[in-house]
């Protein structure tokens, strides 16, 4: 069988929205299961039926990444441990850094005080964390450059992390995190009073300020299977996307250029801006093309009940550098290449392109 994959965007059958995305694929005829968050927890059952079924019932899984600590992402991981054997689990945890961090933290002058506040403000880290070493599964750090299997972390780099965790709003006894919380709370409040107004075609709105620190520590990975460019950002805001940018020449990503891109933060307008999206999938398009006739996939993880997600600026900008955004409002999207045929499953139409946005 030639070189193949597909990527799995699960609806997480929530009224929020939240990620799982399993992922198969072949590569000069090894084949991979490479998982990537699981949703909430009550997600687990639903991602393992799915890989059961569409996956061959394997026994093995080489890789499974925790973007980020949310419960919307790792939450549903858990059950991967409970029905296969993990090649490695790779995930950040704050904790292995807090001798680094101490003398940045106001309240705290030991480290084995802040490796315990760390580990109480992350649960659902630690919870893995013991899966993990009770399974004797081994745990990897995916930080900038790291390789896991066909994919490669562009963000973030450690350093970026680490000054990540100590603006954080989970971890308020930092010197820095107060001013920064004020300023995030201040952005949900003017996001949960927006009104729409009409736009014309490449016209975009987003707000000064960038997403939360905690969305900024999103793992961000690149793969080029079968010739296509892949890019999975999870929670990712301006500052890891930029990050990832920069670090893209490295494996050889010319930008702009991306084929399969996942919307970040389920399409919030805080992750994402004009000069940023112009840098990873080009300039705006002179006038609106034809429906479907789009020259690359943008799929955004949203929950049909979800108000907040996705935000119609963020589909409008994608549309204007010529995507077909698909989305899981209506169920769970596969994108691949080569990949074995599915019975039942259907093309999916692109979103319409919205002709107002978030004022």
């Amino acid at each position: 069988m030639p070189d193949f994959f597909e990527i799995d965007f699960l609806d997480v059958e929530s009224k929020k929205s939240g990620d799982a995305i399993p992922i198969r694929y072949q590569v000069g005829g090894e084949t991979f299961i490479h998982v990537t968050d699981g949703g909430f927890q009550d997600t687990g059952d639903s991602l393992v039926e799915h890989i059961n079924k569409y996956y061959n019932a394997p026994k093995f899984i080489d890789s499974v990444v925790v973007s980020h600590s949310d419960g919307d992402h790792s939450g549903g991981l858990r059950k991967l441990f409970d029905n296969y054997k993990i090649g490695a689990l790779w995930m950040l945890r704050p904790w292995l850094y807090a001798d680094e961090l101490i003398d940045r933290f106001s309240r705290f002058t030991n480290v084995d005080n802040l490796i315990k506040r760390l580990k109480d403000l992350y649960p659902n880290l630690v919870a893995l964390e013991e899966l993990a070493k009770d399974k004797k599964v081994p745990i990897y750090a995916p930080f900038q450059g790291s390789k896991i299997g066909h994919f490669t972390v562009l963000a973030p780099s450690k350093s970026t992390y680490l000054d990540l965790v100590v603006e954080s709003d989970k971890t308020p006894d930092s010197v820095e995190s107060f001013s920064s919380s004020l300023l995030r709370t201040a952005g949900v409040m003017v996001e949960n009073a927006i009104a729409y107004i009409r736009a014309a075609w490449g016209q975009e709105t987003f707000p000064q300020d960038d997403t939360s620190a905690e969305n900024n520590m999103s793992v961000v990975q690149y793969a080029n299977l079968c010739g296509e460019k892949i890019l999975l950002t999870a929670d990712a805001g301006r500052l890891a996307l930029n990050e990832a940018a920069d670090y893209a020449p490295n494996v050889g990503l010319t930008l702009p250029g991306i084929n399969r891109i996942q919307i970040p933060h389920h399409g919030s307008r805080h992750n994402v801006s004009t000069e940023l999206l112009d840098r990873w999938l080009g300039q705006r398009l002179k006038s609106q093309p034809d429906a479907s006739s789009g020259t690359f996939t943008a799929i955004v993880s949203a929950a049909k009940t979800d108000q907040d997600h996705p935000r119609k600026t963020v589909i409008r900008a994608f549309i204007h550098r010529g995507a077909n955004v698909i989305s899981t409002e209506d169920g769970s999207i596969s994108t691949g290449y080569n990949a074995p045929d599915r019975e039942g499953w259907v093309s999916v139409a692109p979103m319409p392109y919205p002709e107002d946005e978030e004022n």
